[in-house]
């Protein structure tokens, strides 16, 4: 009889310690679950992270809570310390961590989709059919050709299980807040609305990679508007052209029709012809002041660009570009 309470008693007492133990003692650590995980898989994604993790007690309360049957996703922390019972109750309780999903200007749909698919759980088709389904654009106030002033490009806290509905959702009320009264006010002050002004910052980020370029360049173009002149800005005849990007444009592209050919139609294009950084659209609504009316790429391919006034110092500085381009054998 003793020798049986003897037994139970060391049993109850590996059991308490065992449960008294933490999962992991090594600083704190991520793991990803997903739809397909089981119980045994996030004992793996534990082992992986700590090869010293203690996991017995925690799949013995997972097994008693059909933790299989009720999988939920999400990015966890298990915490240094933690114990096998605080483990279960975050992963059964979908007790998640936020994860910073960072949103960069891109230049189509397809590339927006592939970056945000790539910092949280959403398939990257699913976003582009989102963004290119007129019928739900429509329900949000957008449509496939000006979606690209539905993202402003940041760094945002989510869920990594998010939907993409809710992301859109969460997008749409971020365009919002960006857009502030001050913006709006800016906007109105220079004669643009804001899709007005997230279109010609689309051009200028697309005409230019240096910052300090960027109010200079839309100073440029507010000029050519201001005189009704035609922005005539490559980027947006390679846009209306579609397809694979030419290394230079030449004289036959500049006759693509599409209202987005700023050299055959005056005024700013319909739409964007990109997603836009925070940066350009603050440029554009803090635009230089200035007489220019050209520009032209310098010929040290630096990235920079010479102004001017005068057609007849753009027709000299894109001489020296083109020779530049031919001497370096771009076609």
């Amino acid at each position: 009889m003793k020798k049986g309470l003897s037994l139970i008693a060391t049993l109850l007492l590996f059991s308490a310690c065992m449960f008294n133990k933490p999962v992991s003692e090594c600083p704190d650590y991520r793991i990803f679950i997903r739809p397909d995980d089981t119980a045994d898989s996030v004992l793996r994604s534990i082992i992986q992270s700590d090869p010293l993790a203690k996991t017995k007690a925690l799949k013995f309360i997972l097994d008693r809570r059909d933790y299989d049957s009720h999988i939920r996703t999400g990015c966890y922390t298990v915490k240094s310390g933690a114990l096998p019972k605080q483990v279960a109750d975050m992963l059964t309780g979908g007790m998640q961590t936020p994860v910073r999903l960072t949103i960069n200007s891109t230049r189509t749909v397809g590339q927006m989709a592939k970056a945000i698919a790539g910092q949280v759980m959403i398939d990257s088709a699913s976003i582009v059919n989102r963004l290119s389904d007129p019928v739900f654009l429509d329900s949000i106030g957008y449509t496939p050709a000006n979606v690209y002033c539905m993202i402003i490009p940041n760094t945002y806290e989510v869920y990594w299980n998010i939907s993409a509905d809710a992301l859109i959702s969460r997008l749409v009320r971020e365009r919002d807040r960006f857009w502030n009264r001050e913006r709006q006010d800016k906007a109105g002050s220079i004669g643009l609305t804001p899709q007005q002004v997230t279109t010609l910052a689309s051009i200028i980020e697309e005409e230019t990679a240096k910052n300090d370029e960027l109010p200079i360049v839309a100073g440029l173009y507010m000029n050519r508007l201001h005189r009704n002149m035609p922005l005539q800005a490559d980027p947006t005849v390679v846009f209306a052209l579609g397809g694979e990007r030419p290394k230079r444009v030449l004289k036959v592209h500049l006759e693509v029709d599409s209202p987005y050919n700023t050299y055959k139609y005056p005024g700013l294009p319909p739409a964007p012809i990109r997603f836009v950084s925070t940066r350009s659209i603050d440029a554009v609504l803090n635009y230089s002041k200035h007489n220019y009316l050209y520009m032209c790429a310098k010929e040290d391919f630096s990235g920079y660009h010479n102004f001017t006034s005068s057609l007849s110092q753009h027709n000299a500085n894109a001489a020296r570009y083109q020779r530049a381009l031919s001497k370096a054998g771009i076609r």
